[in-house]
């Protein structure tokens, strides 16, 4: 998708404070500007590592993780039709809450810390060029991440000395995420999360399924715990034996 890039220069995202007095701002009250979703493998993409991450640090109150939004990063550029949010990203430090987009004026100055952007016919293109520029350039996103649905294509890069470096996959063809302290992989044809230890961080829906396993195997591990001992104290009977003096 084409995006409109700032020409003026910008300081580093996580430190960038901009003068109210110097500039007039537009209101940060803006909403989301972006496109409908290409389809289904996208939005259940998307979808899915929200989920994965809010579930996770479920007890965290301190990061923003949304997708599919639009980043207003430019006052000049705030309501430009041509600029489209990332697929998936992450903020850290930054208060947990429901937003309308992210302006980044309204926010401390920060940009995302972590980037997903999923490959399509018509924004490959632009995602491993021009977007990429912008994430390394202006974002200065540390880490940045695309992913085909179709063709399993995954790529990563960490922001060393401004400029992006390919993360070295591990034998399973994973990529470390610094800023999350997670691995990020292709798990059944989806991109997924893995702890440090190599787990793969469940859903909800998958924990409550182990729940419902771990629940139903130690059920079956009673009943035949059960099982076992009447057949051994029918057993001691044969023999005149009666099983309650056993101690």
């Amino acid at each position: 998708m084409p995006m409109a890039v700032s020409t003026s220069e910008t300081q580093h995202p996580q430190s960038a404070q901009v003068s109210s007095d110097a500039i007039p701002f537009p209101p940060g009250d803006l909403y989301s500007d972006e496109p409908p979703l290409e389809t289904d493998l996208h939005r259940d993409q998307i979808d899915l590592l929200i989920r994965l991450l809010k579930w996770l640090w479920r007890d965290r109150q301190d990061f923003y993780a949304s997708g599919n939004l639009t980043i207003y990063y430019s006052p000049n550029q705030s309501k430009s039709s041509d600029f489209r949010g990332p697929d998936f990203f992450v903020v850290l430090d930054t208060e947990r809450k429901p937003r309308k987009s992210w302006v980044v004026w309204e926010e401390d100055g920060k940009y995302p810390h972590v980037i997903v952007e999923l490959l399509s016919e018509s924004t490959a293109n632009t995602d491993r060029g021009l977007k990429k520029q912008i994430y390394q350039d202006i974002f200065r996103t540390l880490d940045y991440f695309w992913f085909d649905p179709y063709s399993l294509e995954f790529e990563g890069f960490h922001l060393v000395d401004g400029t992006y470096q390919p993360i070295a996959p591990t034998e399973q063809g994973w990529r470390w995420s610094q800023q999350l302290g997670l691995y990020l992989g292709i798990h059944q044809g989806q991109l997924r999360f893995f702890t440090p230890e190599g787990d793969l961080v469940a859903s909800p829906e998958e924990t409550a399924a182990l729940e419902r396993q771990r629940v139903e195997t130690e059920r079956q591990r009673a009943e035949a715990e059960q099982q076992r001992n009447e057949r051994l104290a029918a057993k001691l009977r044969e023999l005149g034996v009666d099983p309650d003096d056993i101690q």
